[in-house]
C-alpha cells in the first residue's frame, strides 16, 4: 500500500505525541483529527489511548465523528484502537455505566478484579500465528479489559494476576490493541508496520 496520511483522532486525553513521533520514525505523515473534515483528508485512521471512557466517548461526540468513525469502519477503512480506543470498539465499559461505546464489536469492557489495578508495566502477549503482531513483551497500562462476546476475533492473549484477558483482537478492517506499541520498543514499531503497510 502506498505511503498515505494516517489520522489521529484527538479527543484530548490520547497519547498523540507519542504515537505521532512513532509514525514519523516510521516514514508516515500524521493528521491530528478534530472534526469531519480532516477525516476525509486520511487514509487511515487510529484512536490513541489515555483517559476515562465516558470523557473520551463525549469530547469525540462533541466534535461530531463519533458516527462517522463507525462508518469508517463499517466502510472497510483501516482502522486501529490503542488502549483506551481499543476499549471504545466495544458496547459498553464497567467504567462508565449507561455510556455506549462504538459498538462495532460485541462485548464488554470490565474491570480488574485481582491484583494491582492499574496493570502497569511490560507484560507478555501471546500472540496467534496468522495475527501482525508477534508474541513478546508489550508496555500496558490499564485498570479496563475487554472481554469480546467472541473469541474468534482475539489475536492476542495476556495473563494479569488470573485474568487473561484478550490484549488484541482483528475484527475485519478493525483492529485493537490494549498494549501501548508506541511505548513498546522494537515489538511495537513492528506491529505499527505492519499495519501500516497492510
Amino acid at each position: 500500500m502506498k505511503k498515505g496520511i494516517i489520522g489521529i483522532i484527538d479527543y484530548g486525553g490520547g497519547n498523540i505525541g507519542s504515537v505521532r513521533n512513532s509514525l514519523k520514525y516510521l516514514g508516515y505523515k500524521s493528521q491530528v483529527v478534530k472534526n469531519s473534515e480532516h477525516m476525509e483528508k486520511v487514509d487511515k485512521l487510529i484512536i490513541p489511548g489515555v483517559g476515562e471512557f465516558s470523557s473520551a466517548v463525549g469530547e469525540i461526540k462533541k466534535i461530531g465523528i463519533f458516527d462517522a468513525i463507525g462508518d469508517w469502519i463499517d466502510d472497510g477503512n483501516p482502522f486501529l484502537g490503542i488502549c483506551l480506543g481499543y476499549q471504545m470498539l466495544f458496547e459498553k465499559s464497567e467504567e462508565s455505566p449507561g455510556t455506549m461505546g462504538l459498538g462495532i464489536i460485541e462485548g464488554e469492557v470490565k474491570r480488574f478484579r485481582k491484583g494491582k489495578v492499574p496493570h502497569i508495566g511490560w507484560n507478555w502477549v501471546e500472540a496467534s500465528s496468522n495475527s501482525l503482531i508477534e508474541s513478546g513483551y508489550y508496555y500496558f497500562v490499564n485498570s479496563y479489559y475487554p472481554e469480546p462476546s467472541n473469541g474468534n476475533y482475539t489475536i492476542g492473549t495476556t495473563e494479569n494476576a488470573g485474568t487473561v484477558f484478550a490484549s488484541a483482537i482483528e475484527f475485519d478492517n478493525a483492529i485493537g490493541v490494549q498494549f501501548h506499541p508506541e511505548k513498546s520498543g522494537m515489538l511495537g514499531l513492528r506491529f505499527l508496520k505492519r499495519w501500516l503497510e497492510c
